[in-house]
C-alpha cells in the first residue's frame, strides 16, 4: 500500500477549482473523451481514496438479511480527526477482483448494506461522505428476485431524510439508478472527467439508433460530463483533476478532493439540522423545473 497522502496547509478552496477558467485547449476533450476516461482501468477507486484521505478507516460488512455485497465498500473512519462514515462503489482492478466486485454493480443486499450504515451514522452523528464510481446496479435475475427496484427506491426516500450532513462525489461513473441509490445528499460533486447518466452511450445509440458503435453521439446528447450537469445546476461543485485525468496521479487526485471535501463539510455543519433539511429538500424540488414558474 502506498504512503497516505497529508493535504497541502492551505490547499486552493473547491469553489476555485469548480470555476476557475481552464487553460486552452484543456476542455477540449469531447464527451465520449470523458466518458474514457471516467471508464479508465486505472482510475482511482473509493479504497484508493480511502487510504489516502481517512484515518481509523474499519470497514463494515452485511446487510443483516442476506449478504455481504464487495461492490458497495462501507465503514467508519477519521477526517482531519472528525469521526466520519465513507460509502462508496468499487471496481476491481485484474480479472479475479473484477469478478469478486462484480465490475463495481451492486446487488440489493449492497444497497441495504449502505443504508444500514447510514442510519448507524445517524445515529451517532456522523457526516456521510459517498463516493460513486459504477456502471450501474446489477441487472441479474438474482438481483430481481431479492428487490433490486424497492432497494434502490428505499435508499432514494431515506437518504432524502437523514439529519447528518451527506457529501456525494462521483468519482468515476455515475450509472443510472446504480449511482442514485447512494447519491442523494446535501452537496453533490464531481470530478473533472466524470459522467452521470440515466443510460450508457453504448446503450442509448443501441436503442436510438440500433448501432451501439454511434455511443459517441449519444454522449454528446446525453449532456452526461460534469461540465454539462454543473450548467444545469444539477452539481454543485467540478473538482479538479492532474493533467491527463486523475489516473495519472493518485495523490494529486486525493489532494483536490480532500480540499473540496473539506469546504462542503464546512458549509454543512455551519448550519442547523433543521436548516441543512430545508435546503436539501429544495434543493431536491428544483430538478426537473424547466424555466420561470408563471
Amino acid at each position: 500500500m502506498s504512503k497516505k497522502v497529508k493535504p497541502a496547509k492551505n490547499p486552493s478552496t473547491p469553489e476555485t477549482v469548480a470555476t476557475a477558467p481552464a487553460p486552452a485547449g484543456h476542455d477540449s476533450r469531447s464527451a465520449f473523451d470523458r466518458v474514457l476516461l471516467a471508464r479508465h482501468a486505472d482510475r482511482p477507486y473509493t479504497l484508493d481514496y480511502v487510504e489516502r484521505l481517512f484515518d481509523e478507516f474499519v470497514e463494515l460488512h452485511g446487510d443483516r438479511r442476506f449478504a455481504d455485497d464487495p461492490a458497495i465498500i462501507c465503514g467508519s473512519a477519521r477526517f482531519h480527526g472528525l469521526p466520519i462514515v465513507v460509502i462508496g462503489h468499487q471496481k476491481g482492478r485484474d480479472t479475479k477482483q473484477r469478478k469478486y466486485r462484480n465490475f463495481g454493480m451492486p446487488k440489493p443486499e449492497g444497497y441495504r448494506k449502505a443504508l444500514r450504515v447510514m442510519k448507524l451514522a445517524e445515529k451517532f452523528g456522523r457526516p456521510i461522505f459517498s463516493l460513486i464510481d459504477t456502471p450501474g446496479a446489477y441487472p441479474g435475475i438474482d438481483a430481481e428476485e431479492r428487490g433490486q427496484a424497492e432497494a434502490i427506491a428505499y435508499n432514494l426516500r431515506e437518504m432524502t431524510r437523514l439529519k447528518v450532513p451527506v457529501i456525494v462525489t462521483v468519482i468515476g461513473e455515475g450509472g443510472s439508478g446504480g449511482a442514485l441509490a447512494i447519491g442523494v445528499g446535501d452537496q453533490v460533486m464531481m470530478l473533472e472527467n466524470t459522467i452521470y447518466s440515466v443510460i450508457s452511450p453504448e446503450g442509448c445509440a443501441a436503442i436510438l439508433w440500433k448501432d451501439a458503435k454511434r455511443a459517441d453521439q449519444a454522449a454528446t446528447g446525453l449532456r452526461l460530463t460534469a461540465q454539462d450537469l454543473f450548467a444545469e445546476k444539477l452539481v454543485d461543485q467540478i473538482i479538479q483533476e492532474p493533467p491527463g485525468g486523475a489516473h495519472t496521479d493518485y495523490d494529486q487526485a486525493a489532494r483536490f478532493l480532500d480540499a473540496a471535501l473539506t469546504e462542503r463539510l464546512g458549509e454543512a455543519v455551519s448550519c442547523s439540522q433543521e436548516e441543512r433539511l430545508a435546503r436539501r429538500y429544495h434543493k431536491l424540488r428544483q430538478f426537473g423545473r424547466w424555466g420561470t414558474a408563471a
